[in-house]
C-alpha cells in the first residue's frame, strides 16, 4: 500500500510538473499568496473570477473562467486537519447559492439534482467565496457524491503527510476527476 501511494504522489507530481509548463490550463495563486488580485498573466487565479454570466459546466468540471477556486490562506495542513474545521467556516447563504445558479444558467432545478459545492474543499482549505463555488450536478458520474470522495481522499493524504496541501489543492483546482479516476480502491 506504502509503494501504491509513493507511485500516486509521483505520478502527481509529474502530472502537476507537466500543467506547470502550460499556465492557460491552471489556476495559479497571485504574488501575495492570498485570493484575488495577483499579475496580469491571462491564466486564472486564485478568487479572480474573468467571468461571472454564460458559465457552462462541461464534463464534470467547473467553467474555470467563473469558478477558478479560492483558499484561506491562513488553512495550513495544521489547521485543516483538525477534527471539525470543515464545519467551523462553512457559510455559503441562500443568496449567494443562488448567484451562483445564476452565473451558470440554471433557473430551476430539482433537490438533489445539484448542489453549490466548493471547488476547494473546505477540509482542503477552500473559501466560501463565490469564485470557488459551483452547481455541481448529480448526474451523469462521477458527479457531486464521486467529488465528495476525492476530497475526503486528498484530504486524508494532505493529513497524513503523503502530499502536500498546496498540491492538493491545485490538483481539485484544476481536475479533480484526474485524481478520482487515479484513486485506489474507488
Amino acid at each position: 500500500m506504502k509503494t501504491k501511494l509513493i507511485y500516486c504522489y509521483l505520478i502527481a507530481v509529474i502530472a502537476l510538473a507537466a500543467l506547470s509548463c502550460d499556465t492557460s490550463a491552471t489556476a495559479q495563486p497571485n504574488d501575495n499568496g492570498g485570493s484575488g488580485g495577483g499579475s496580469s498573466s491571462s491564466a486564472p487565479q486564485w478568487g479572480k473570477q474573468t467571468k461571472t454570466e454564460g458559465c457552462t459546466a462541461s464534463g464534470g468540471l467547473q467553467d474555470p473562467a467563473c469558478t477558478p477556486g479560492d483558499i484561506i490562506p491562513s488553512a495550513t495542513k495544521d489547521v485543516i486537519c483538525v477534527s471539525g474545521y470543515s464545519s467551523s467556516v462553512r457559510n455559503v447563504p441562500t443568496s449567494e447559492k443562488d448567484q451562483v445558479y445564476a452565473e451558470y444558467g440554471i433557473t430551476s432545478h430539482s433537490t438533489g439534482q445539484y448542489e453549490v459545492d466548493h471547488l476547494v474543499s473546505l477540509e482542503l482549505g477552500g473559501s466560501n467565496d463565490i469564485s470557488n463555488l459551483w452547481p455541481e450536478a448529480a448526474d451523469p458520474q462521477p458527479g457531486f457524491h464521486q467529488k465528495d470522495q476525492v476530497e475526503n481522499y486528498l484530504h486524508d493524504q494532505v493529513c497524513s503527510g503523503a502530499i502536500p496541501l498546496e498540491t492538493a489543492q491545485r490538483e481539485i483546482a484544476t481536475n479533480w476527476l484526474g485524481v478520482y479516476n487515479q484513486m485506489p480502491g474507488k
